[in-house]
């Protein structure tokens, strides 16, 4: 999907900020169906949106409103402009964005109904508990989590709270995150680059986020000007250490909705565990939002 929501295996500083990256690699595989099952790519086909980008960039974009390429482009933050440019504003006059946000709802329900059969009890636990972290959720700052917030919370299926709630949150991460990308001076093409130079494979970033070999180069000798990579692409220890404070800066970022309450957080972990393993189950790995393997904590 994409770095703005990728936090790498950097060590948390704080027992908050290990809390909320916990939780992120169990909330990550309940929303991240949205992208990797075949129920979503189905329902946003159905509705007319031929190919996978369409599709992803009308269903995650849609809270934000019928807005154009460049307010999507900043908001996902590490998409090259000229691929979000292909698909918005475009796909809002195939699918209106009250369409698209009922046709990923759809999506993912079905999704999660496959991939979570057997669970219902499991689900409802987790999706209440999972709802909880709702309430009082500061969004400032944080475009992409407040929208998604904006949206009802879904009443009478905790398939559908579960997944809605699992987005608010992971996006409410994904907009911290940026906001470290951007203190760290780093763009979104050396944001991926200096990734690729750490632990994901640049084939897992570079092509699906639009970059050509030109601009990705350009990005590598701009970081290796700063130290931060070698020529080969490699990560420096200044890079990895760069890397480790926006790491640390997403995971403090992200910890309001966990911290002061470690019991309270260990039973949606609990909650969450095996729902995410089963989630796992749609993903490849590694994958470009780099969920790590199993869905398990790190």
């Amino acid at each position: 999907m994409d770095i703005t929501d990728t936090p790498g295996t950097a060590p948390a500083e704080s027992t908050g900020g290990a809390a909320a990256r916990r939780l992120w690699t169990l909330i990550e595989p309940v929303h991240a169906v949205l992208y990797f099952a075949p129920e979503c790519r189905d329902a946003f086909e159905a509705a007319g949106l031929r190919g996978f980008w369409r599709g992803y960039f009308a269903g995650r974009a849609a809270p934000l409103g019928a807005v154009g390429a460049e307010a999507v482009t900043a908001a996902f933050f590490s998409f090259a402009p000229r691929t979000a440019a292909r698909a918005v504003p475009a796909v809002w006059g195939t699918v209106p964005p009250g369409e698209a946000l009922r046709v990923r709802r759809e999506g993912a329900r079905a999704a999660l109904a496959r991939l979570l059969a057997g669970r219902e009890r499991e689900v409802e636990r987790a999706a209440g508990l999972l709802a909880g972290r709702l309430a009082g959720l500061d969004c400032a700052g944080r475009p992409l989590a407040a929208a998604n917030a904006a949206l009802p919370v879904p009443q009478g299926d905790p398939l559908d709270l579960l997944w809605h709630a699992a987005t608010v949150l992971r996006e409410h991460r994904g907009d911290g995150h940026v906001a470290a990308l951007v203190a760290a001076d780093l763009d979104g093409c050396e944001a991926l680059a200096l990734r690729a130079g750490t632990d994901l494979p640049r084939a897992e970033l570079q092509p699906y986020r639009g970059w050509t070999d030109e601009e990705w180069a350009a990005a590598v000798a701009r970081l290796a000007a700063r130290g931060l990579l070698a020529p080969d692409g490699t990560a420096t220890e200044a890079g990895r250490r760069l890397r480790t404070r926006v790491e640390a800066a997403t995971d403090a970022a992200a910890s309001r909705p966990w911290a002061g309450d470690p019991a309270g957080t260990e039973a949606v972990a609990a909650a969450l565990a095996p729902l995410a393993a089963g989630c796992a189950r749609a993903l490849r790995f590694p994958n470009p939002i780099g969920v790590p393997g199993g869905g398990g904590p790190r």
